[in-house]
């Protein structure tokens, strides 16, 4: 079980590493608040149809917890499939998981906590590998940021608060139909924003035209069954059979499974300092999330 459970967060987390790639060519044909619309409208009904069943138990606290919850996710996906549009999606996918260092950060002041020294040791070495991969000198011999990456790592702040939150709720409610509550709340939100928002170089117009073209209609299928449904699913079933640990270093694999897709379907290049960048920002991820798993699974000595 543990085996077939591991195989199944290696298979989220490469669902969700080839979505950069179909976010990054969708942006095309569907603009950045639309495609959230339609991919988690269809997420929404899909896991309401499954769920039928717990919607019994749907209270004030599920829906006022879902619409933060929603709110959340929107903001996040916003900033990540707008940033998507202005750099790699190898860089949008390893940029996103800053939210592995901020979480421990952000709860500090939450739990009155401080965090271990290896969290501190994480952040400094990510940030490091952020300046690798986004930095680049500018005018004047300055260095500066591509505003795509920026917007992908104000994208992960509102994940960290999201992942916060998330485990807050999950201790009193069903995280199933909790998820369906936040996939229907991100769809309302991205819906009523997107005939607001309508500047092409943000959103451009919806046309109907460029959402029945086969390539169009795959892409939205994948992100909405696929990328946000299924991959949600399988990550939130597997990690009860599978260790701490072993979860956090198969589910820390998308962004590599970003890079790679991303110079397979995209023929994104990397040069050897944005490799260097790669490499530094999954060693923090994995001293951030393993390192303190690996210690607590540890057999104690008598």
């Amino acid at each position: 079980m543990e085996m077939l459970c591991s195989a199944g967060i290696v298979l989220a987390a490469a669902i969700w590493g080839f979505a950069f790639v179909v976010v990054k060519d969708s942006l095309a044909y569907v603009g950045a608040i639309w495609m959230i619309a339609i991919r988690f409208s269809i997420a929404a009904v899909l896991l309401f149809v499954i769920c039928c069943r717990r919607l019994k138990k749907l209270d004030a606290s599920y829906w006022k917890h879902g619409a933060v919850l929603g709110t959340l996710v929107f903001l996040a996906y916003v900033f990540q499939t707008i940033g998507c549009d202005y750099t790699s999606a190898g860089k949008n996918a390893f940029l996103t998981s800053v939210y592995v260092i901020l979480v421990p950060l952000f709860s500090w002041p939450l739990t009155r906590k401080r965090p271990a020294w290896y969290v501190f040791l994480a952040a400094v070495v990510f940030f490091c590998g952020i300046g690798l991969v986004a930095l680049k000198t500018g005018s004047g011999s300055l260095l500066e940021m591509n505003i795509g990456d920026v917007l992908t790592l104000a994208c992960g702040i509102f994940y960290a608060v999201h992942i916060i939150l998330i485990a807050r709720y999950d201790e009193k409610e069903d995280p199933v139909l909790l998820s369906a509550l936040q996939f229907l709340f991100t769809a309302l939100w991205a819906w009523l924003a997107s005939p607001l928002i309508t500047s092409p170089a943000v959103n451009r117009p919806l046309e109907l035209e460029a959402l029945i073209k086969p390539g169009t209609v795959f892409s939205m299928l994948y992100l909405g069954v696929l990328s946000t449904m299924l991959a949600y699913l399988l990550q939130n079933v597997c990690l009860k059979y599978v260790p701490a640990s072993l979860g956090s270093l198969f589910m820390s694999l998308e962004a590599v499974f970003g890079v790679v897709f991303g110079m397979l379907f995209l023929h994104e290049e990397l040069s050897s300092r944005m490799l260097l960048g790669f490499a530094l920002i999954f060693a923090a991820i994995l001293l951030a999330e393993v390192f303190p798993k690996c210690k607590k699974d540890a057999p104690r000595q008598e």
